[in-house]
């Protein structure tokens, strides 16, 4: 449900500064993915929104299937409402999700109390007349206007983006279509990479200053026994470590194992993890509530972790086909 006034409730702390007036991101990483050896890179690209060119291709690919000519037509009119603006291809993302997640991409003429069209505008709420926000071509650019009052809209994740214009009570579902929506951009919008993150720049977009504060951290404490519920200094549960370690790059986790995944930093694909990503198990890879494990990415196959009652922090090789492996890894902060 929409309201009018947009209030930004927290401040997200990035993984990757964006220097918005350059569109120069600087990041550390390196070329073989692996932990040593970071040096410091300047990479033109969007951190926030991803690397798409490998980024959830297949899940985005197979729910944009799914939508019909009419939804197909909705997103092709905000991608080109958008470029009409000379707005980011990031402005289209938002947009997209929001209006799958509020309306599955149609003009609706009802929805709760009296909301409407595409991203479910209420009149009573000031976003205009009944036949006003049912129209796509109004619905679209009002959406727009409203995005362009958040602050700081451009560096966040797009679900966050969408959530600061719709004020939802459920303000985790935008992120439901992320992939789909960065699919839509490179299918419709015939952007392949509109985070500048893709092919030429995603095997470097390794460990930040802020991964790499996480990563020295939790070195640091090899050795040190596993204790359920252990927030250190001198025993340490999987979460736990991972959060003290974090903290010192003034990135904020949540303290479980399942709450840092749905709620921990942006998704992408576990395969294309980079030094500093979080990497999770669960008994269903499926249902992100039964996620039981976290460990923080090493790179070259690696991952340092707290296991389990009666060993110790330590480093351990994965095995990528492990049926217990989350699909997506986290970048916290991101």
């Amino acid at each position: 449900m929409v309201k009018l006034g947009v209030v930004v409730t927290a401040v997200v702390a990035v993984l990757i500064t964006i220097v918005l007036t350059s569109g120069i991101t600087t990041v550390v990483g390196n070329n073989n993915n692996a932990a040593g050896g970071i040096g410091l890179v300047n990479v033109s690209c969007n951190a926030a929104i991803g690397p798409w060119d490998a980024g959830g291709a297949d899940k985005g690919k197979n729910d944009a299937s799914n939508l019909n000519e009419e939804q197909r037509g909705v997103v092709a009119k905000i991608i080109s409402i958008g470029q009409e603006r000379q707005l980011p291809p990031l402005a289209w993302q938002v947009a997209i999700q929001a209006g799958m997640t509020e309306s599955g991409l149609r003009p609706l003429n009802y929805g709760d109390a009296d909301s409407l069209g595409i991203f479910q505008m209420r009149p009573s709420m000031g976003w205009g007349s009944p036949a006003q926000v049912i129209d796509p071509v109004y619905a679209i650019n009002k959406f727009y206007d409203v995005l362009l009052t958040v602050p700081d809209w451009a560096s966040k994740r797009p679900g966050d983006s969408a959530q600061a214009v719709e004020r939802s009570a459920f303000p985790d579902r935008y992120h439901a279509w992320e992939a789909m929506a960065a699919f839509l951009i490179g299918d419709l919008g015939q952007v392949a990479d509109p985070a500048g993150c893709g092919a030429s720049n995603g095997n470097i977009l390794a460990a930040s200053s802020a991964a790499a504060k996480a990563i020295a951290f939790t070195k640091e404490q090899l050795g040190e026994p596993y204790l359920w519920g252990g927030n250190g200094p001198d025993a340490w549960d999987c979460s736990g470590i991972l959060v003290k370690a974090f903290a010192t790059a003034d990135i904020q986790l949540p303290r479980v194992a399942n709450d840092q995944y749905m709620h921990g930093g942006a998704f992408l694909p576990v395969k294309e993890a980079q030094p500093g990503d979080l990497i999770f198990w669960a008994t269903n890879p499926a249902d992100p509530v039964t996620v039981h494990h976290v460990a923080l990415y090493l790179g070259n196959d690696e991952y340092i972790h707290a296991p389990q009652t009666g060993d110790v922090v330590k480093i351990s090789k994965i095995n990528w086909d492990y049926y217990e492996l989350m699909p997506m890894a986290v970048r916290p902060g991101v």
